[in-house]
């Protein structure tokens, strides 16, 4: 299932991250959030989601949080 398919408040592992977009994949890297990391969605607006992944928050748009797969 993807991350805009996940529990709030629920913790995650990441397996795999969709996307044919290079640079986009080492941000998500740089983030932490790669295959095997724990994620947590913790609220959710209009076209986006706040996750954690380590000690950090994030906002992604919902086009992202779907190529995440948990």
């Amino acid at each position: 299932m993807s991350l805009n398919e996940a529990t709030l408040g629920e913790e995650y592992i990441i397996r795999d991250i969709q996307t044919d977009d290079e640079e986009l994949d080492a941000f998500l890297f740089s983030l932490g959030c790669y295959s095997g990391e724990p994620i947590t969605v913790v609220s959710r607006r209009k076209g986006t989601c706040v996750v954690s992944i380590k000690d950090g928050r994030y906002t992604i748009d919902n086009n992202l949080a779907a190529a995440i797969s948990i």
